[in-house]
């Protein structure tokens, strides 16, 4: 198991929150994916902008690919497996707008409105509304030697 992996594993159960990002506080599906950044990798590279908590805002715009794809590392849909962080376009027209983080093959974590940090089956209602894939970079703290964000300031 990737360090990745075990560290979502540890959100479940989180209430859900907007915009929050505490484990065992609250979360929401971005808040997972960021507190798994700074568990693993110190620092957020850069704050998240304020974000409406429904899923079918239609926009020409995706904030959310955009930000991932300054931070994370892009990869085929296809090759996508346990540890890479998961972008899902909830309707036809929307932008990307939920996230989750794989944790197997056919198993995700994201955090739920309305319920808590969660883990699903990744079947194919979820995979219909695929929209992107990205790992994170390496190595983690666990991995290697990071010991703040790689990222320029």
């Amino acid at each position: 198991m990737t360090p990745i992996v075990s560290e979502a594993l540890t959100w479940l159960g989180t209430p859900y929150r907007h915009q929050a990002s505490l484990k065992g506080v609250g979360c929401d599906c971005l808040g997972l994916v960021r507190g798994v950044w700074r568990t693993l990798y110190g620092p957020e590279p850069e704050p998240p902008p304020p974000y409406r908590p429904d899923w079918a805002e239609l926009s020409d715009h995706e904030p959310l690919l955009e930000a991932f794809g300054r931070w994370l590392v892009a990869v085929p849909l296809a090759q996508a497996g346990p540890g890479d962080v998961l972008v899902f376009r909830m309707a036809p027209g929307a932008a990307a707008r939920h996230c989750a983080i794989q944790v197997a093959p056919d198993r995700i974590v994201h955090a739920y409105w309305g319920r808590a940090c969660v883990e699903s089956w990744l079947g194919r209602w979820w995979r219909e509304r695929l929209a992107a894939a990205y790992k994170f970079p390496s190595p983690a703290r666990g991995e290697g030697s990071i010991k703040e964000s790689p990222w320029p300031r």
